[in-house]
């Protein structure tokens, strides 16, 4: 599998290091600023005998090294500043999206493109307009994200190990985010028998507000740890590696009665992209308030238009 990763920033490059550490991909590794990625290349390929991995690592300025890619992540963007939503980047990381997606799209027409440029669900149908690829073949990563920083604030409130706690978010990366705490456990048990309402309403508080708390605290730049692990968890899906199914930002057609948008929902990937929406049994609440984030996605998303 050949994978370009577009951006050389930290989730840029930290992505590129999981994929080739885990011997997922022949990664590429693009940037506008010269020397960047060919410096940071260089750097992954000379710790392989420490770590134990093929270097299949290259670094360029060209998108013409990119073509062939089975898997495109775009990571290229401005980032979040301490004060700033995910929303205040769209006009910012419209262009940006727009010209990546049309510089690799003539040399990789049959990629799979995965979206981590925030705002990331519009970015996401942004690229997807943009490349006129099917929409099974073009994602973006939040769902990943987003549950894997609840399960972490699960595990730290209870004292346990994040590898016992299962937990999943759907709707937008942002406000919308759409939690489902009866499909929650811990060890097995139900999470809703293990903390009160109050405990889940602040956990969830800080789920939703989990990227702007690390803006805050590393005062320039933004989270990149478990978003370039939540991007190469994608691949992993992708390359067949992983069997449950991922939330991940996909094109509904009718799924949960939402048509036509791009909203957060369990799928199952394969190297064709999104081969099934899975369709968890959910109540009217949690149904309409995934509802009600598709419909601010839509709306959002028809911003693009003016700009």
């Amino acid at each position: 599998m050949r994978v370009t990763v577009v951006g050389s920033g930290f989730v840029g490059q930290t992505t590129a290091m999981r994929l080739v550490e885990r011997g997922l991909a022949e990664v590429v590794l693009i940037d506008i600023v010269e020397g960047l990625p060919q410096g940071l290349a260089l750097d992954l390929r000379q710790s392989a005998p420490v770590v134990g991995f093929d270097p299949s690592v290259t670094g360029t300025n060209d998108y013409a090294d990119t073509a062939g890619s089975d898997v495109v992540v775009i990571t290229a963007g401005f980032p979040r500043q301490p004060g700033m939503s995910r929303m205040d980047l769209l006009g910012k990381n419209a262009g940006i999206v727009r010209d990546v997606v049309e510089r690799f799209v003539p040399g990789s027409p049959n990629a799979i493109i995965i979206v981590v440029t925030n705002p990331l669900d519009e970015m996401t149908f942004l690229a997807a307009d943009v490349s006129g690829f099917p929409k099974e073949r073009v994602m973006g990563m939040a769902g990943v994200l987003d549950s894997a920083r609840l399960r972490a604030f699960i595990a730290e409130e209870l004292g346990v190990s994040p590898l016992v706690v299962e937990a999943m978010t759907l709707g937008s990366h942002g406000e919308s985010m759409v939690p489902l705490p009866r499909h929650a456990t811990v060890d097995g048990k139900p999470l809703t028998e293990l903390v009160d309402e109050a405990t889940l309403e602040r956990l969830y508080a800080r789920t939703r507000d989990a990227g702007a708390e690390i803006v805050g605290l590393l005062k320039k730049g933004s989270a990149y740890y478990a978003p370039s692990a939540s991007a190469a968890r994608m691949v992993e899906a992708i390359a067949g590696r992983v069997d449950e199914p991922l939330p991940v930002c996909a094109w509904c057609t009718g799924q949960y009665g939402i048509d036509g948008v791009y909203v957060g929902v369990p799928v199952r990937l394969s190297p064709g992209g999104v081969t099934e929406i899975v369709e968890l049994d959910l109540n009217q609440d949690e149904l309409a308030a995934l509802r009600a984030a598709a419909e601010g996605i839509r709306t959002k998303c028809a911003d693009l238009a003016t700009l």
